[in-house]
């Protein structure tokens, strides 16, 4: 029998995934197939590619429309996005999703050219964000143990914007999540219900 917990994953990114992302010319599964390119090419671990494939499932949760940041609304994806993981995976594919917001303000804080890298519609949800990062929080994001991988994810996340850039299938990503995934508990049930 087929792990749900992996189908309502794999059916979020094929069936929900169709929306705009953000001021780019792709969508959200484009957006998240390219980023978990970039993780795999890399060479990282299956945490990695996973983190990146879902970072950004917290725009697929919500019903607070596909581009809220245009209406001056936060939708705090990145919490929205560690929320609904956390039930089925660990801290390692967990924290950066949860921490790939703040590892955008760090760069702004921390690296001078970093901002003018930035998209357009990064710089408009940067300033919902909280803008770039005080040296205390600069310090306090580089105290977590998952501060490294995060930056990794959001350097992937600024790159994952190329129109028409060939990438496998969802399916081929789903062999990494299916090993980072928790065991199913002993009676083949999910510890929650499906959002479908």
């Amino acid at each position: 029998m087929r792990d749900p917990r992996l189908a309502e994953i794999e059916g979020l990114l094929t069936l929900k995934a169709e929306g705009q992302y953000g001021l780019a010319a792709i969508n959200q599964r484009q957006h998240a197939l390219q980023a978990a390119l970039l993780a795999e090419r890399m060479g990282l671990p299956a945490a990695e590619i996973t983190a990146a494939l879902l970072h950004d499932i917290g725009h697929m949760v919500h019903d607070l429309g596909q581009d809220p940041a245009a209406e001056g609304v936060d939708d705090l994806h990145e919490a929205r996005g560690e929320d609904y993981l956390r039930r089925w995976f660990g801290p390692e594919v967990t924290e950066p999703v949860r921490l790939h917001v703040a590892a955008k303000r760090l760069l702004c804080a921390t690296e001078a050219d970093y901002f003018a890298k930035l998209s357009p519609d990064s710089v408009r949800s940067l300033s919902l964000q909280g803008g770039p990062m005080t040296a205390a929080e600069v310090a306090e994001f580089h105290a977590n143990p998952a501060c490294d991988a995060a930056v990794r994810l959001r350097r992937f996340d600024e790159q994952a914007k190329v129109k028409g850039l060939s990438t496998p299938p969802v399916a081929h990503f789903m062999r990494y999540v299916a090993e980072v995934i928790e065991p199913l508990l002993p009676d083949g049930y999910c510890s929650s219900p499906s959002i479908f």
